[in-house]
């Protein structure tokens, strides 16, 4: 059987590169040739043994490329198509998706609905971050890449310009508004354009690493709070005169900044929670207003489907957004391991990776 090269999760703090065969080709798949792909934090979680997944799993689920093979009952595509897959595939019929959460459309377990099930690739099944990989329900999940676009416009497109997008959708933000975005690595800086372009007119960055911090300001923050100066909490009620903000994204996954952008609400106002949580999160009685302040909290799997993705490429055709300035590395795959040694311990200022067979 023909192989391929793929990075694999053999334990935790061990991703290596070795071959696996390349998969066989069922009626409604879509066999993938990588032309790039990425790193993600959430592959970081994998690495250090935070997210469980099997042993052997090929990780990476941001794909980039062009169709090898379609499956016999795939209609619509061909072969040689430049294509893109969202990091969440859906099939349209589980229950999670008949209820309208496609982004949980997954199998359920016995002892009940654990989540994250619309998150195939490098999770339940082999990912991105090889020669080639397959996509399921092919019709569902391929989005063709407009004429014109590189892969590197349309490699944040899988996942994080779709979930720091669904940061500022599921926040609800309105024309007006003003919006905290609490961290600015990749997901938090598409939470910034995005916000920006929904509509708000006041959006506080809170960051402190400097290359991030003028990244920041070119993704569209107003202003950005360097929390090792002053007080994200305090310095965010005077910048709002003391009313708070509308709608306060949580970027990054830790108890602090999940606390921080609780306390900077006004009444009634919007808590977006994208960040990956690595333990149990209190919820403090202060910036709770002891379960009186009419608060929301709402937590967001990426979305996926061919749809999104092709919305999401419009935006980045159309050229109000420019996710490139996040590509700060580059990596053939056979340097995957140096790529995820870099990328995990955030040196040289690193936002993003592209890797390319």
């Amino acid at each position: 059987m023909p192989k391929m090269k793929a990075a694999i999760f053999v334990a935790p703090g061990r991703i290596v590169l070795d071959e696996k065969q390349i998969p066989d080709v069922g009626p409604l798949d879509a066999l993938m040739r990588i032309t790039t792909t990425t790193i993600c934090g959430t592959d970081v979680h994998i690495l250090r043994g935070e997210y469980p997944v099997a042993r052997g799993l090929t990780i990476g689920h941001e794909p980039v490329g062009v169709i090898e093979k379609l499956g016999s009952a795939v209609r619509g595509y061909s072969e040689g198509q430049r294509v893109i897959a969202g990091a969440i595939c859906t099939s349209g019929h589980s229950n999670a998706a008949l209820c309208g959460c496609h982004a949980q459309d997954g199998p359920g377990t016995k002892h009940g609905w654990k989540g994250m099930g619309g998150w195939k690739f490098g999770n339940t099944i082999d990912g991105s971050q090889a020669e080639y990989v397959l996509v399921p329900d092919a019709m569902a999940n391929l989005a063709p890449v407009p004429d014109g676009l590189a892969d590197e416009q349309v490699l944040m497109c899988p996942d994080i310009m779709s979930t720091g997008f669904s940061g500022a959708e599921s926040g609800a933000v309105r024309v007006g508004d003003a919006v905290a975005v609490f961290a600015q690595g990749p997901i938090g800086l598409c939470a910034t354009a995005g916000a920006r372009l929904i509509g708000a007119t006041t959006i506080i960055a809170v960051e402190s690493v400097p290359a991030r911090m003028e990244m920041a300001r070119r993704m569209g923050a107003d202003d950005v709070v360097d929390f090792t100066v002053s007080d994200p909490t305090a310095e965010i009620m005077r910048l709002t005169d003391g009313r708070g903000v509308d709608v306060a994204i949580e970027a990054l996954g830790r108890q602090e900044t999940f606390e921080g952008a609780l306390r900077v609400l006004r009444p009634g106002g919007t808590l977006s929670s994208l960040g990956v949580y690595s333990g149990d999160l209190r919820i403090p009685l202060d910036g709770f207003l002891a379960g009186l302040g009419d608060h929301t909290i709402r937590t967001t799997l990426c979305p996926g489907g061919k749809e999104r993705m092709r919305r999401l490429m419009e935006v980045i055709a159309s050229g109000r957004v420019d996710t490139r300035p996040l590509v700060t590395h580059r990596f053939k795959l056979d340097q995957i391991e140096e790529a995820y040694d870099l990328f995990a311990n955030q040196r040289d200022g690193v936002l993003k990776v592209a890797i390319n067979p």
